[in-house]
């Protein structure tokens, strides 16, 4: 059985992140953020050449999926939404509908997932990585959805414990 966890930023420190994806016995950790870094000097150990070092410190791999990131179009869509709910987007519970719609058929729709499925027989577990605390409100929710239905990979979402 392929299995495969995603986590976000928010809501963790650089110790406590990392603790996580020791305790899921991650190995590999594909970054799926458009722009790899984080406002505010609590996140700032999830930049990415931050984050790297860390992960490298810690024996886990990175690889960065540009490819799957929503474009500043896209994000700039669901920002409006966030407005117009009222909103912050650290504390956002849901994606737009017209953004998931959207994100599905622009970026999912073209993306190969072929390598990543590959990857995850490789030993230890994968993780997509982008900043929302829940899976809800992220895309790496739509990605990992694709992977279950498509490729039958088994999903855990990591959340600050």
């Amino acid at each position: 059985m392929l299995e495969m966890v995603t986590i976000g930023v928010y809501g963790f420190d650089g110790e406590s992140f990392l603790d996580r994806l020791r305790q899921a016995d991650v190995r590999l950790l594909l970054d799926v953020r458009q722009r790899r870094g984080v406002r505010g000097p609590e996140y700032a150990w999830a930049n990415s050449l931050r984050l790297q070092a860390a992960l490298a410190r810690a024996g886990i791999g990175y690889e960065h999926h540009l490819g799957l990131a929503p474009t500043t179009e896209l994000r700039r869509l669901q920002y409006a939404e966030d407005a117009r709910q009222g909103v912050g987007k650290r504390s956002r519970g849901e994606l737009a509908p017209e953004y998931v719609r959207r994100y599905t058929s622009e970026i999912l729709d073209a993306a190969d997932l072929t390598p990543i499925v590959s990857a995850l027989a490789a030993g230890g577990r994968t993780a997509l990585l982008c900043v929302e605390r829940d899976p809800e409100a992220c895309h790496r929710s739509l990605i990992a959805r694709r992977l279950g239905e498509r490729h039958r990979v088994t999903i855990e979402h990591l959340r600050p414990l």
